[in-house]
C-alpha cells in the first residue's frame, strides 16, 4: 500500500520472493506506467519491476483476497488512509508497518496508530525494519532487515515472504525497540547531515554517531525495548546506513540545513518525505515524559526552528562518562 520508493522496491523484494504482489499507487498513471512499462520512473528510476507484481489505484481491488498486507505511506498520513480503506483489508490478514515515523500529534509508533485505527489482534501486526535504503535494494545490492511481531507465527511469515537471494529478513519479538530503533535514527541522521553540510569532518560525525546511538538507547529502553536491538539491525545498523549515505533522505534534508537552508525551504526541495523531520517534535515531548536527555535532538529541534546556527551544533552537551566507571 504505497508505490513510493521504499513501497514500490518493498514489493519487488516480496515479488522476488516468489509472491503474486499487488500494489496500491494513489495515482492512475502511476500504476499505468508500472504495469505497461515495468518501471516506477519517479521513484525507482532505473528498475525493471518482475512480471508477478502488478499496480493499480483500486483499493478495493488491490486488497480483496490479500494475506498480508504491508504499508507504506507517510507517516502523518496513515491514520488518514486508514480511515479510508482499513476496513477493506481482510480480516485475517497479517498487517505490516514498513514505516519510519511518529504520529504528530498523538506521539504513537505506526504499528500503534494500526492498531487504534483497525482493532486488529496485535498478534497480526508486524513490523519490518533495518538498513535499507531503497534505492540499493532496488539495485539488488545484499542488505537484510528484521520482522518484529508479538507472535512468532506472524514475524516468521513475514520473514520467510520477504526473503530472497539478495534480501535476508529476520525477526525479533521487540515491537518497539525495532519500532524506535528505525524512527530516532533519523533524528542522528537529520543532525550528522547538518555537520556535513557545515562541512565538518569525520571526526564530529564520528561523536554524533556514537553519542546519538547511547542517546536514542536510553529512550528506546525507557519505553520498554530490549538495549541488544538498539546494536542490532534495527539501530546500528539503521543508523550507520542512513547517517552517512547521501542516498538517505534525512540526512539530505539535514545538509540542506547545514548549508543555510531554512525548513521551509528543505521541505519545498524534497521530493520524498523525510520522516525525521516531523519526528523531532512528538520525540522530544516523549523524552520529557520520562525525563530523558536527549541533547542532539534538542539542537537538531533548534537548527529546524531557526534558533541555533547549525555550526553550532556539538556531538554533547552533558560531562557524563562514555563506556564504565571505575571507582
Amino acid at each position: 500500500m504505497g508505490a513510493g520508493s521504499w513501497g514500490t522496491t518493498f514489493a519487488k523484494v516480496l515479488a522476488d520472493a516468489g509472491n503474486d504482489i499487488w500494489l496500491w499507487a494513489r495515482r492512475d498513471e502511476t500504476a499505468e506506467e508500472i504495469n505497461d512499462t515495468r518501471r516506477n520512473g519517479d521513484y525507482v528510476p532505473g528498475v525493471v519491476l518482475p512480471n508477478n507484481l502488478r499496480a493499480s489505484s483500486d483499493v478495493a481491488a488491490v486488497l480483496e483476497g490479500a494475506e498480508q498486507v504491508y504499508i507504506a505511506v507517510p507517516a502523518q498520513s496513515l491514520r488518514a488512509n486508514l480511515t479510508a480503506w482499513g476496513h477493506l483489508i481482510p480480516a485475517d490478514a497479517i498487517l505490516v508497518s514498513l514505516m519510519k515515523g511518529v504520529e504528530r500529534d498523538t506521539g504513537l509508533r505506526m504499528s500503534e496508530v494500526i492498531l487504534q485505527s483497525t482493532q486488529f489482534p496485535e498478534s497480526q501486526i508486524v513490523v519490518v525494519s533495518g538498513p535499507n535504503l531503497s534505492q540499493e535494494i532496488a539495485a539488488e545490492q545484499p542488505a537484510a532487515s528484521v520482522a518484529s511481531s508479538s507472535s512468532k507465527d506472524s514475524a516468521i511469515r513475514v520473514a520467510e515472504a520477504s526473503t530472497n537471494s539478495y534480501f535476508t529478513c529476520f525477526r525479533n519479538s521487540d515491537v518497539i525497540g525495532t519500532e524506535f530503533g528505525g524512527i530516532l535514527k533519523n533524528l542522528i541522521a537529520v543532525a550528522i547531515g547538518i555537520v556535513n553540510g557545515v562541512g565538518y569532518g569525520e571526526n564530529t560525525k564520528a561523536s554524533i554517531m556514537t553519542r546519538g546511538l547511547a542517546e536514542i538507547s536510553r529512550f528506546a529502553v525507557a519505553y520498554g525495548a530490549q538495549p541488544t536491538t538498539m546494536v542490532g539491525l534495527a539501530g546500528l545498523g539503521d543508523l550507520i546506513a542512513t547517517s552517512e549515505s547521501p542516498l538517505s533522505r534525512n540526512h539530505k534534508a539535514g545538509e540542506m540545513l547545514g548549508r543555510g537552508y531554512s525548513l521551509r525551504e528543505v521541505l519545498k526541495r524534497m521530493s520524498q518525505t523525510a520522516e525525521g523531520l516531523s519526528s523531532v517534535k512528538p520525540v522530544l515531548a516523549l523524552a520529557e515524559a520520562k525525563g530523558i536527555s536527549m541533547p542532539i535532538v534538542e539542537q537538531v529541534h533548534a537548527v529546524l526552528e531557526g534558533r541555533m546556527d547549525p555550526r553550532d551544533i556539538a556531538p554533547h552537551l552533558t560531562h557524563e562518562t562514555d563506556g564504565p566507571v571505575r571507582e
